[in-house]
Formats: C-alpha cells, sequence, structure tokens
C-alpha cells in the first residue's frame, strides 16, 4: 500500500466535464483531467485490499464484478502514487493491450468492486489508468516495440475491433507475422464508428495502429473478407485464421409503418456521423441530418445515450429516449450488494446534455414503439408508443411483456433510431468459413475454447460471445491468441492473467 491513511486523508477527485451547454458544439473529448501531482494522491486512495476485487473479474448474480482483465490495479495504484509512472505502465500493459481506449470507454467495472466504495467512495482506478497511458505516451515508453525473433508463421485476423486488435497485438509479440482484414475504410471496428469522437477521438485509435504498424503488423482495410476475398484464399495464404467481426446484425423492430423514410439503425446513424466528422469536418453533409427535428431513439443503454449526445450536436428540436425496462433504483437495493454490479440508474453525458437544453431527462421507461406513422410523402412524421408491464404466464410461470390498456400516446418524430443492440453474426462471413454457429448466430466453440469447428479457423470478441463490453473483447482477444499460438507452436508463453 503505497500510502496506508491514503483513503482516509484524500477525497476522491475525478476529471472535470466541459458544461453541457459549451461541449454540445463540438465533437471532441470534453474532460479536464488532473494534474500528475494531484493524480498521485488519487492514488494513494488505493487499499490495496487483501482480496482485490477489484481486479477479480468474477461472475455474481449475472454479472461481472471487478475487471475481466484482470488488471493489476492495486499495483499500479500504488505505482501512480509513489511516482514510478514508467513501472506502472509495465503493470498496466502486462494485462491490458489497450489502455487508451478502457481509460476513455470502459463502465470501470474495477471501481464498482472497489473496496472503498462500501462506505465512501472508490479509488478514481479508470483516471489512474489514463495518467499513466498518456504519460506513457509523453515520455516514450508506449513507443513500438518490435519482436526480435519471427517465428515464419503467418496469422490473419478479420475484423480490425477491440478484440482482433488484441489477438493480433499477442499473436505479433509471439513473433507471428499478423495480417488485420478491415472491411471499413479505417481501422478500429466499433472503436472507429460505434463509438462517437467525444468519447474516444479517432487519432487515439490511429496512435495506437501506428505503433502497431511500426511492431510488424499489417492492417489491409477496404477488404470485406467473404466477399471481396474468398475465405478458401485466406486459408491458402496464412497457417491460421481468427475471425473477430464482431455482433454486427442490429436488433430490428417490428411495427405497421416501419418502412417509413427516416429509420436508421444506431450502428448506420452514428457510422455516418463520424465518418462525415473524419472525411470532412461534417461539410460533406453525408450525416443524418436531425437539425430542428424532433427524434425518438429506442433503446436506453450506452448506444442510445451516445446517439443522444449525438443528436445533441446537431441541434434537435427535441429527444425522447424509449426504454422498455422500469426506471432503476438511484440507489443499491438490498438485494444487489456489493461486490456486484450496482443496478442503478446512471445519467451518461447525453442525458446530461439534454436535460440541460430541454429542461428534462429524455428517458420515457416501460414503453415500446406500437406503430409509425408516415406522411403522405412516406415519410416518418410521428410514433405511437405504449406503456407496457411484465406479468407472470400462469401456465409457465415466465414473465411476459404486456400492453397497458389505454395507454397509448403520439410522438411528434421526423427521425427515429433503433438502438436495441445486436443479434449474433453476419451470415455471409460465416457461410463463406463454413464454422458453426448457435442458436443466437455466435460462432460455436468448445466451452472455454476459440476454435471453431472448421479447421485452423478461431473466433473472438462478440462474433464469439454475442454483445459486449470493450474490455471483455479485449479479454477474448487475448485468450483467443494464446490458443493459437499453442496450436502453431505446440507451446506458449503468451501471458493471458
Amino acid at each position: 500500500m503505497g500510502k496506508p491513511t491514503g483513503f482516509l486523508e484524500y477525497e476522491r477527485e475525478t476529471a472535470k466535464a466541459e458544461e453541457p451547454k459549451s461541449r454540445i458544439r463540438h465533437f471532441d473529448e470534453f474532460h479536464e483531467h488532473l494534474p500528475m501531482e494531484k493524480q498521485r494522491l488519487q492514488g494513494a486512495r488505493c487499499m490495496d485490499c487483501g482480496v482485490p476485487f477489484c481486479q477479480s473479474g468474477m461472475t455474481l448474480a449475472g454479472m461481472t464484478s471487478g475487471c475481466p482483465l484482470h488488471n493489476l490495479v492495486p499495483e499500479w495504484n500504488e505505482l501512480v502514487y509513489t511516482g514510478n509512472w514508467q513501472e506502472a505502465y509495465n503493470r498496466l500493459h502486462k494485462t491490458n493491450n489497450f489502455p487508451e481506449f478502457t481509460s476513455r470507454v470502459c463502465p470501470a467495472l474495477c471501481e464498482k468492486a472497489c473496496t472503498c466504495s462500501l462506505d465512501g467512495e472508490a479509488v478514481s482506478t479508470r483516471e489512474n489508468e489514463y495518467a499513466i497511458i498518456e504519460n506513457a505516451y509523453q515520455k516514450g515508453y508506449a513507443a513500438a516495440r518490435p519482436p526480435k525473433v519471427r517465428t515464419g508463421k503467418k496469422v490473419a485476423v478479420v475484423g480490425s475491433g477491440p478484440s482482433g486488435l488484441a489477438a493480433a497485438d499477442q499473436l505479433n509479440r509471439r513473433g507471428h507475422l499478423v495480417t488485420v482484414f478491415e472491411r471499413s475504410d479505417r481501422v478500429g471496428g466499433l472503436l472507429m464508428y460505434g463509438i462517437p469522437n467525444m468519447k474516444l477521438e479517432k487519432h487515439i485509435i490511429e496512435r495506437k495502429v501506428k505503433v502497431m504498424e511500426e511492431e510488424g503488423i499489417t492492417f489491409v482495410t477496404g477488404v470485406d473478407v467473404g466477399k471481396d476475398k474468398k475465405a478458401k484464399d485466406l486459408l491458402q495464404e496464412f497457417d491460421r485464421v481468427v475471425l473477430a467481426c464482431g455482433s454486427s446484425n442490429p436488433r430490428d423492430l417490428s411495427a405497421p409503418g416501419r418502412d417509413a423514410k427516416g429509420i436508421y439503425f444506431a450502428v448506420d446513424f452514428l457510422t455516418r456521423n463520424t465518418k462525415s466528422l473524419l472525411d470532412s469536418d461534417l461539410a460533406d453533409k453525408k450525416y443524418v441530418d436531425v437539425k430542428g427535428k424532433n427524434v425518438v431513439i429506442v433503446g436506453g443503454g450506452d448506444t442510445g445515450n451516445d446517439c443522444v449526445g449525438t443528436c445533441m450536436r446537431h441541434g434537435c428540436k427535441s429527444v425522447t429516449q424509449i426504454e422498455m425496462m422500469p426506471k432503476a433504483p438511484d440507489e443499491r437495493a438490498e438485494n444487489n450488494p456489493w461486490p456486484q454490479w450496482p443496478k442503478v440508474c446512471k445519467t451518461d453525458y447525453g442525458q446530461e446534455e439534454a436535460i440541460a437544453v430541454f429542461g428534462k431527462d429524455p428517458r420515457v421507461y416501460e414503453t415500446t414503439v406500437k406503430e409509425f406513422v408516415k406522411d403522405k410523402e412516406g415519410s416518418l412524421r410521428a410514433v405511437k408508443t405504449v406503456k407496457v408491464g411484465f406479468v407472470k404466464e400462469e401456465k409457465s410461470g415466465r414473465m411476459v411483456i404486456k400492453e397497458i390498456a389505454g395507454s397509448e400516446k403520439e410522438l411528434p418524430c421526423e427521425v427515429l433510431i433503433i438502438a436495441a443492440g445486436f443479434l449474433g453474426s453476419e451470415k455471409y462471413v460465416t457461410d463463406a468459413f463454413q464454422v458453426e454457429v448457435d442458436g443466437r448466430s455466435n460462432v460455436r466453440t468448445d466451452a472455454d475454447g476459440f476454435l471453431t469447428s472448421a479447421e485452423r479457423v478461431f473466433t473472438a470478441g462478440d462474433m464469439h460471445t454475442g454483445q459486449s463490453l470493450v474490455v471483455k473483447a479485449i479479454r477474448q482477444g487475448r485468450e483467443c491468441a494464446r490458443e493459437v499460438d499453442l496450436s502453431l507452436m505446440g507451446y506458449t508463453n503468451l501471458v493471458v492473467q
């Protein structure tokens, strides 16, 4: 423990966010982080617990508690306090390939399991992580370190999201020759186009990709494996193939009027906005224009919030975020004790911005869309919603959703965004490699394994598990790389933790 009394002496202090009405004028990151000396004191708050739940990554009550990467949190918190920034980076990088991403977009499962939060506020672990990695780039600790020995084995990674990048990074460290194929025009997958710029500025991804290139990884963009490049050709060119294409099928809504113009999937909405921003600073007008329009977003998760924040920056007339589930409690319920993930209501940045501008929370709970209302030209002009409740079926005992009679309501709406999650991998890819899938279209493997039903073909990330967190995708990529290395060499020294 860096300072045994640190958690008693210092209050939790985090980066200050730019005011909502100011930050909606741009698409840049909007937090002002602490100076290094103040950040050191935050490291002193870590108690170096005998059982550090922060790094456990356990599943409790069906939810993950602590870091899935098993980051050595108490170790590098102490090193932050003592000012040993280089060793702090070494310990962090031992378990996490991309702290520059997770310190920005991870929901900080480590902090929710922090012992300090039992009777106070958690250690600001995610911001300590941010300070470590940004200092590492400034001081040169995070510079390229190409492997000294090459094995001559060639591995293709299909998909450049967090799991694909993690697998590529690990396999390259081992000395294999790695080529990453990305169907989009830029590397990053979900990180590049699924997360808006104000949460993760894209030069941060490009900075890391440049390091990976200097370390010997080849990136090929604009190639859609399964269409532009045949699976059999890839298997002829490479010794192993890793499929890390994500969970790419957006969940749709089925209601009358679904063919109305003005309905978009969140992934398309966010992609078009970010691509236009990067290509032309929005000058090409290829994004979905919501200026002066009433927007309804279906989905109450992080992606729905990202859509709220994007609409606020484009000057929407109004925004409503529809959520089918009831509002979570503001504080932990008795049946949701620490160190379980806290099932409490969180007001995120996009919702904060809507509240600041429109004077009310954009979220509407226990509600779903019953009908899309079109005008004479076939464009969306309104949505009809209905309240829903959960009741138990007498025969099965299952909880099912029922509409509440007389609760219908019509909302003005010219743009509707579906942010209801994703359902499995894309069929043309799985068909091309002839890999088996499960009932949810996720690629099937043995339990705790990554080898698919096709010889020499592995899988990792959301394509394997279904939609999940960036930090879990990184973990999957690391574990998959270890199994690939073992199959190539007969042994492996890749560390997963």
